[in-house]
């Protein structure tokens, strides 16, 4: 059964595309068919796999209004196992058009009902608001990733993601659950970030992965190479952190994931 998660935190610079590009990447690597749908008007995923947002005649955005079918949207193999249906400053647009439509939650889900039997994963890189974007990547999801930086007000706003997602389950998505929630930009020479990750382990009564994201330099920069840390850097500790990461997502269910 294919995977389709939902990268989500409404909290903005936690590392959520960071997270779904890197993501995607590594399940690629491990031979798994990924397509990454970029729901962030920022873009900041498309461009992070080199496509220029700009330039691209197709995007979700065209998609949702139906000015577009899907298979002229997704742009594939932009790494090996790895296609992309890209956005732009444009998708912002959409909030306001969503809404008068029927079934206006539905629209994503419609769509990726029509190429899921192509992937092993979907990937949705959310924007960080609470939105109708959001609303529509929840409802066509299996599961929902949630980033959370190492920083004190970590737990800031995610107990209203939480309930958002608990709403979506209860009127639109009764199949939604919390995949995990996962640590970045963590700094082992900081208490904070190991009191952060104590916190939210005492706090939250949700699945939270053992792999934990440092903060690093690499990862960092990959972005502006347009690369996932995969490519940009393939030994360097981001890319082994976030293959890891990857290897939990495969497992995830399973015995060797207990």
């Amino acid at each position: 059964m294919e995977r389709i998660i939902a990268v989500a935190n409404q909290k903005g610079g936690v590392g959520k595309s960071t997270t779904a590009i890197n993501l995607t990447a590594c399940l690629a690597e491990k031979g798994k068919k990924v397509l990454i749908i970029d729901i962030d008007p920022q873009g900041n995923t498309t461009s992070g796999f080199g496509v220029d947002k700009n330039d691209v005649e197709n995007t979700l955005y065209e998609l949702l209004l139906n000015e577009a079918e899907i298979e002229n949207t997704i742009i594939k193999d932009i790494i090996e196992n790895v296609d992309i249906i890209p956005s732009n400053v444009n998708l912002s647009g959409a909030e306001i058009e969503l809404v008068d439509m029927d079934g206006k939650e539905y629209i994503l889900k419609n769509l990726i009902d029509k190429v899921k039997d192509q992937y092993d994963f979907i990937i949705m890189d959310c924007p960080p608001s609470l939105n109708m974007l959001t609303i529509n990547a929840l409802t066509s999801a299996t599961s929902v990733l949630v980033p959370i930086q190492c920083e004190y007000y970590a737990l800031e706003g995610l107990s209203q993601l939480i309930r958002t997602i608990d709403l979506v389950r209860d009127r639109l998505n009764d199949k939604l659950e919390i995949e995990g929630v996962v640590f970045t930009m963590y700094d082992a020479r900081t208490n904070l970030s190991l009191q952060v990750v104590e916190n939210v382990k005492e706090n939250l009564n949700q699945n939270i992965y053992k792999t934990i994201i440092p903060r690093n330099v690499r990862l960092a920069e990959a972005p502006s190479y347009g690369q996932p840390i995969t490519i940009y850097d393939p030994k360097s500790t981001g890319a082994e952190s976030y293959r890891l990461l990857a290897e939990e997502v495969i497992n995830r269910g399973t015995d060797e994931w207990q």
